[in-house]
């Protein structure tokens, strides 16, 4: 399962039943959170509208991005399909709620950043939980944060995480898809245990 905890961005069109989704978004309540806080929301972006304005957006954070390359590298940015926001049967925006009571600010009085880092977890397992029930998850990071907000109409005291696309791949690789496109290398000793 680890193996293949994968960027997906290439999904079939097959739907997810909605209690699949409500499954995944509540078995992250077991992960790990910062005074046991649970800052995560998670918004289903269903409509068609708010959809089309999120791809919009994501293609022109993705033009922007792709000028700051140039030569090879500009060539192989613009061969890479780097988000399935058409494909995806399921969109999830995920926030932080900068803001929330649970936990009366344990742990975090030195560290508020840990409230972010809780959402993370939060993913993360909602990630592996969908691998385990053969569904692909896709975070797409080239979106301006603060249009998402705007779009979905959040809280003001919700700080945009992540974007995530759910579905059923379309294929699997053990390989990962950047270095499959020669983007980067694959590097088994990347995280590496440091001694002091």
């Amino acid at each position: 399962m680890f193996a293949w905890r994968r960027d997906v961005r290439r999904f079939r069109e097959d739907p997810i039943s909605d209690d699949i989704v409500e499954h995944l978004v509540a078995t992250t309540s077991f992960a790990p959170s910062v005074g046991y806080s649970q800052p995560s929301r998670f918004v289903r972006v269903d409509d068609s509208e708010r959809r089309a304005r999120i791809i919009a957006e994501y293609e022109r954070c993705n033009h922007e991005a792709a000028a700051e390359y140039a030569g090879e590298q500009q060539r192989r940015y613009a061969g890479m399909k780097l988000a399935g926001l058409r494909e995806a049967p399921v969109h999830l925006a995920v926030f932080v709620d900068r803001e929330t009571p649970r936990g009366s600010g344990l742990g975090r009085q030195t560290m508020p950043e840990t409230l972010a880092y809780s959402t993370v977890l939060a993913i993360h397992t909602l990630w592996l939980m969908a691998r385990a029930m053969g569904i692909g998850v896709g975070w797409v990071s080239i979106l301006d944060p603060n249009v998402v907000t705007k779009i979905l109409d959040v809280p003001a005291s919700w700080s945009f995480v992540a974007y995530l696309c759910l579905g059923y791949p379309q294929e699997e690789h053990l390989d990962r898809e950047l270095v499959r496109a020669a983007w980067e290398s694959d590097d088994s000793e990347a995280t590496r245990l440091h001694w002091r």
